[in-house]
Parts: C-alpha cells; sequence; structure tokens
C-alpha cells in the first residue's frame, strides 16, 4: 500500500438485504476495496405465512460481515472516514422503554392480516368510500403490521415505546439515537410520502393504525447525520469510535442511485427478491392511483415505482424445486451453479415455445388487485423445466415492461435508459432476454454491489467528499456493461407482450375471485 493509498478516505457502506448482509468499503471515486458478505437466515415461521427474525441476529450477523471485510482488503481501519446503512424495506421491530426488542421483527415478507372492524368510520371512512377506495384502504389497514400487534398481542403493544423500521433499530445500535432517514420510509407508517415527514396531526393515516407519534424516530434527510459510533458499535463493526453515521435510504433506493438512476429519463430495474421498476422523479408521481412514489435516495426527489411482489423469488424456489441437477454437477465442475441455469436457459427459444408466465405470485393492492395469482398458459407436450424457467424469466421482464409504461404514462416522460441491478441481474441470459423484451439497450452497473455503492454515494457527499449527492452520483459511478437487443428476438417479444400477456390479467381476473370465494385461500 502506497502513502496515498494510506491517506486515501474511505467509506463503510452496510448493506442489511433479506438473505445477507455485506460490509463494504467504497472509496471516493467508487471503487470497492473490501468486501464481506455474510448469508443469513431470511425468517423463521412459528405460524404459515409467518415471517419473523430476531433482531438481535440481524446485528449479530452485521458484525460477522464486518470480520469478513477487514479480511479481504489490505485497507486500513483508520481510512474510514464515515459510515453508512441501508437495509431491506417495511421490516418492523417494536422496543421496551429500554430499548430491548419486546418480540420478533416482522419482515415485509409476512403474510397475516390483521381483522378489522368494518370500513373506517367517521368523516374519513364516508370519503374514501364515495371514491371508491374503501376497499384499498381496509386492504393497507389489513396489512398494517401495528394494527395486528394492537389486536393479537395488545399487552405487548401497550409495551411498545419505540415503533422503528430495521433501519431505525440498527441506528440505535449503532449511535443510541432513536433516528431515521426519510429514504428509509417504506412501510405500513403514517408517513407523508409528498412532504417526506410524518403525517400531520389530523391526517387520515393516524386513523389506520394505532402508531403515536411518540413511537416514531426522528428522521433527518438522506446525506445528514443519523450521530456518532458508539464504543460498542465502533468495535463491533472494526473501526473508529465516533465516526458519523450517514443517513442513505431503502436498499431499493440505493441500488436505484448506484445503478445510474438519476432522471425520469432512466429507469431501473431490479432483479431481486422483490423486483422492480424505479424512475427518479422531481415531482411526486403515482404510478399506480393512491401507491405513493417512494423516498429517492437523491435528497428531495420521488421514485415512482412498479413492484413485484415476489419476483425473483420465484426463481429461487425453482432452483430449490426443480435445479438440484444443475446444482450437483456444478459442484463436480467447480463452477458456480447459476452458469448451468444460463445453459438451461439458452437452451430454449425467445418465447419460450409460446409458454406465458404471469409472475403475480402474491396478492397486491391495486394492481395487482388482491385477488391476483400466478399463472402460466400455453403448456404443450413440447416444453419441459427449461421451458418453465426460461418463461419465468420473461414473464418478470413482461411485467416490468407494463410498469415502465405505467410510470411512463402517468409522468408523459419516455423513457430512453435501462438499467438492471440486483442478483438476478449478474445472469447474462436474464440481461439479454431483458433487452429483447424492452426493446432497447439494457445496462448492467459497473459494480454487482450497486445498493452498497448508492449508500456510499449519499455518504460522501454528506461528508464532504462532493458538494451534492447528483455529483456523488456522476463523480463514482461505473460505466455499465450493455446488453443490445436483437432485432428479431425483440419483434417476437413485443407481439406476445401484446396480444398474450397484456390481455392476461384482466381475463383471468374473474378466475382468481372465484377461486378465493371458494377455497377461501387468498394467496
Amino acid at each position: 500500500m502506497t502513502s496515498s493509498d494510506i491517506n486515501r478516505p474511505l467509506i463503510m457502506a452496510i448493506d442489511q438485504g433479506t438473505q445477507s448482509v455485506r460490509a463494504l468499503l467504497f472509496d471516493a471515486k467508487g471503487r470497492l476495496l473490501g468486501r464481506g458478505h455474510q448469508p443469513i437466515e431470511p425468517y423463521f415461521s412459528d405460524q404459515p405465512g409467518w415471517a419473523e427474525q430476531h433482531p438481535e441476529y440481524f446485528w449479530q450477523q452485521m458484525g460477522e460481515a464486518c470480520k469478513l471485510l477487514w479480511r479481504s482488503t489490505d485497507a486500513s481501519p483508520g481510512q474510514v472516514k464515515g459510515v453508512t446503512l441501508t437495509t431491506q424495506r417495511g421490516t418492523v421491530v417494536s422496543l421496551d422503554g429500554a430499548g430491548k426488542p419486546l418480540r420478533p421483527a416482522i419482515l415485509w415478507l409476512d403474510q397475516r392480516h390483521a381483522d378489522i372492524d368494518g370500513p373506517l368510520p367517521g368523516l374519513w371512512g364516508w370519503l374514501f368510500r364515495g371514491l371508491g377506495l374503501g376497499e384499498t384502504i381496509d386492504q393497507f389497514r389489513r396489512n398494517a403490521q401495528a394494527n395486528w400487534l394492537a389486536r393479537n398481542q395488545p399487552d405487548l403493544w401497550c409495551a411498545t415505546e419505540k415503533y422503528l423500521l430495521l433501519s431505525g433499530y440498527l441506528t440505535w445500535r449503532l449511535t443510541g439515537n432513536y433516528r431515521d432517514s426519510t429514504g428509509s420510509q417504506v412501510g405500513y407508517l403514517p408517513f407523508d410520502y409528498k412532504r417526506h415527514r410524518w403525517a400531520r396531526p389530523g391526517d387520515f393515516k393516524w386513523k389506520l393504525m394505532p402508531v403515536r407519534l411518540s413511537q416514531l424516530p426522528e428522521l433527518v434527510a438522506p446525506g445528514e447525520s443519523l450521530g456518532s459510533l458508539t464504543p460498542e458499535a465502533a468495535a463491533h463493526l472494526g473501526v473508529a469510535t465516533g465516526l458519523p453515521l450517514v443517513a442513505s435510504a431503502s436498499d431499493k433506493a440505493c441500488e436505484v442511485l448506484g445503478s445510474g438512476g438519476t432522471g425520469p429519463e432512466i429507469a431501473c430495474l431490479s432483479y431481486g427478491t422483490t423486483a422492480t421498476v424505479n424512475v427518479t422523479n422531481r415531482r411526486y408521481i403515482e404510478a399506480i392511483r393512491l401507491m405513493p412514489p417512494y423516498p429517492s435516495a437523491l435528497p428531495g426527489h420521488y421514485s415512482s415505482e412498479v413492484m413485484i411482489y415476489r419476483g425473483y423469488w420465484m426463481v429461487s424456489w425453482f432452483k430449490r424445486e426443480f435445479g438440484l441437477r444443475e446444482q450437483r454437477m456444478a459442484e463436480k465442475r467447480g463452477i458456480a451453479p447459476e452458469v448451468l441455469f444460463d445453459e438451461l436457459v439458452n437452451a430454449v427459444p425467445a418465447g419460450s415455445m409460446g409458454l406465458m408466465l404471469q409472475p403475480y405470485w402474491s396478492p397486491g393492492v391495486r394492481h395487482p388487485g388482491p385477488e391476483a395469482k400466478g399463472a402460466m398458459i400455453g403448456f404443450g407436450d413440447v416444453h419441459t423445466r427449461a421451458h418453465i424457467y426460461r418463461a419465468m424469466l420473461e414473464g418478470l421482464a413482461y411485467a416490468l415492461r407494463e410498469g415502465k409504461e405505467r410510470i411512463e404514462k402517468r409522468s408523459g416522460r419516455p423513457v430512453t435508459t435501462l438499467r438492471v441491478a440486483g442478483g438476478g441481474s449478474r445472469s447474462n441470459a436474464a440481461m439479454q432476454l431483458t433487452a429483447d423484451i424492452f426493446g432497447m439497450p439494457a445496462g448492467r452497473p459497473g459494480t454487482p454491489e450497486a445498493s452498497g455503492l448508492g449508500a456510499a454515494m449519499v455518504a460522501a457527499a454528506g461528508l464532504g467528499l462532493y458538494p451534492s449527492v447528483a455529483a456523488a452520483a456522476e463523480g463514482m459511478a461505473a460505466a455499465p456493461e450493455v446488453f443490445q437487443p436483437e432485432r428479431e428476438a425483440s419483434a417476437l417479444y413485443n407481439e406476445l407482450y401484446q396480444d398474450v400477456y397484456r390481455p392476461m390479467y384482466r381475463r383471468l381476473a374473474p378466475l382468481y375471485r372465484n377461486i378465493r370465494r371458494i377455497t377461501g385461500y387468498p394467496g
């Protein structure tokens, strides 16, 4: 290491995802100098549909990731000028007056629903019913974890002094402060998405759940300080006591920024456990009515999003249920299983010989609605599991293309640039069929750690290494690897998308509702 390297300022970014936690070390040019990757058990289920994890487990695994980081690099902890944190969205933690967890965290994957006593009462209830939004509001109330806790564990809810997202809980463990970033507020909370603050007194959101303002953390904007690392936290991370913890944003928001999504002409796809398409705007634009744009990692901006709830989860499901052969072959050949899964995709022609998949593996709120289910149509005796696997990837890309078009229609701005990040983007086959289905070049970020890089960009601005987050995003971005659409495949996909995929949900929705009515099974 040279003397100039010793003096180079570094940023530690912690990315607490659903399936792993990663501790990352970036310099001010966006170069990744160290990485600690710690796989985690996403959740446990004490009841069907539940998804919970002990908050302390997240804290412990963060420490393990940091140990792996410092083994991976020649950089010195003394070079770290600040720390930032990005986490999975929508996971909630209940704390007592001493800041101790009262129960396991309820993850965003959790499927439990609260029982509600009829429509929302009072003037707001009449208003929403008059606008035809009563079911949407009731679905929100059923999904809000606080409503379930208050109804099913009332003593515990009464003892809840602080009700935090996972980002807020880990900030508390790192700094001793009940603070969180406005960019992390994605969940069933009384948050004003238009003004990026807690809702004003009298706002209808306080009527939807029993959360009190005193239970919520103080909010700061991305790039501002959440506090300084306590001695215990600094030892846990392997860095100096007193370093600033700089607010970033949720993992999706940071991934969008790290992928280059800084304007309305750039659509960022995320091929993660949840698949999303996001477009960054200065204006508040709801891609789907009453589904607010989430806070962007760019301060004062919005991220209009369409989400496929269990996106690349279904790819993991396929590999677990049908991919044992490839996993065993890869182990014998000493290669990554993904290489063989790409071969599986490439063995099937574009369009999967007419096999079409609709990837609504979980119900939605508006589009898809609460009746939504997954579907495959077009089966024939020519189809194999390879066709099913390719059809899954194609179905996700179709759904995200539809989402992009919804956002374009609402914003009035055409998308001219496509970026694709997340674990699924590491597949060249998935990248190519994405370019073909969208009919435009698809760029893969220069680092697989796009979310961590986005958090580091925000922190770099907060630490004064750049004059703004936008300047940091420009200065730290790496050139993407671009996949060009193939003309014949794009033409085939466009016809399948327009004439088969787009009508599927509308035509199948009545059957989904009948399934739900007859079986009583909502998902």
